[in-house]
């Protein structure tokens, strides 16, 4: 396939949709079996709107493994490659990706699966920043992290020593940004379904 940005490579994180491992903070609100069927459903809105227009080369990182016949289904579904997750944090599971990404490709963007209010328009955004020479292209997240980052180098000081999950990520990540030295474009804030709460607002957005 043809892409636009060719030279660019999406990479999308995602977890085996195994009960009482994924989405646990939905319970007990969902049983686990739901919560993990949450999970498939966000991950397949996240993959539809990653090829509603194909923009580069996507990826989709799984832990622990690819064997998951969830994710065999993606790649038959979908013209994906399946890439496994190494590392013992998120922040190193991030560098190693964007190690690997980027010694293929000049610019890569990596995100979660449970962002409903990002937009094709937000990557493409994303895209174009990082081939107009910005150094790194971050959405923050309204919660305080952030749910997608593009760069075009590696910089693992952005993802080293962070205590992940925290209202700090997002200020955290802007001075290490600004310490480096990197010149930062940021999208407008996001919402992404972590509680009960942001479950039945996305439900309300697609039954809309």
């Amino acid at each position: 396939m043809a892409y636009p940005f060719p030279d660019s490579v999406l990479l999308i994180f995602c977890k085996a949709p195994i009960p009482g491992q994924v989405k646990t903070r939905l319970q007990p609100a969902l049983s686990a079996e739901q919560a993990a069927h949450a999970h498939r459903r966000l991950t397949d809105m996240t993959l539809q709107r990653a090829f509603q227009q194909p923009f580069c080369a996507v990826e989709l990182h799984c832990a622990p493994d690819t064997g998951h016949d969830f994710f065999q289904d993606c790649a038959r579904r979908y013209p994906l490659a399946l890439k496994v997750q190494h590392g013992t944090d998120l922040g190193e599971r991030m560098q190693q990706a964007f190690s690997d990404a980027l010694s293929r490709y000049q610019h890569a963007v990596l995100m979660g699966c449970d962002c409903p209010s990002l937009s094709a328009d937000d990557l493409h955004r994303a895209l174009l920043k990082l081939r107009a020479g910005y150094d790194a292209v971050i959405a923050p997240a309204d919660d305080g992290g952030y749910v997608m980052i593009g760069l075009n180098q590696v910089q693992s000081r952005l993802f080293s020593d962070m205590s992940w999950g925290h209202d700090q990520v997002m200020t955290i990540t802007r001075s290490r940004v600004k310490d480096i030295g990197l010149n930062l474009y940021e999208l407008d804030s996001q919402w992404d379904v972590d509680t009960y709460q942001d479950w039945q607002r996305y439900l309300l957005l697609v039954n809309d």
